[in-house]
């Protein structure tokens, strides 16, 4: 797994710093819901129990590069207006 000079300096936020990287990892290998955006990149989820939150992980699309991640509010709304739109 890669990382993004921009996901390297958005780690030291405040909101973001306790993300650890073995969730990320988590996501990354094992998404419960993913899109796949215009340009190529990828949008996974996954429940971190630890932390009683879904992850949000964007990667490159190279596939492997992790660009952002971070801890989303929004989640079921994304994922159940996906489903209505029959978008996977």
């Amino acid at each position: 797994m890669k990382l993004t000079n921009y996901f390297l300096h958005t780690r030291k936020r405040t909101d973001r710093k306790d993300i650890k990287m073995e969730w990320i990892e988590q996501v990354y290998n094992k998404p419960e819901f993913e899109q796949l955006q215009n340009d190529g990149r990828i949008r996974k989820w996954a429940y971190i129990a630890e932390a009683k939150k879904h992850l949000y992980i964007v990667i490159l699309e190279d596939k492997e590069t992790i660009h952002n991640a971070f801890f989303d509010r929004s989640y079921l709304d994304i994922k159940n207006k996906s489903h209505e739109n029959n978008i996977l």
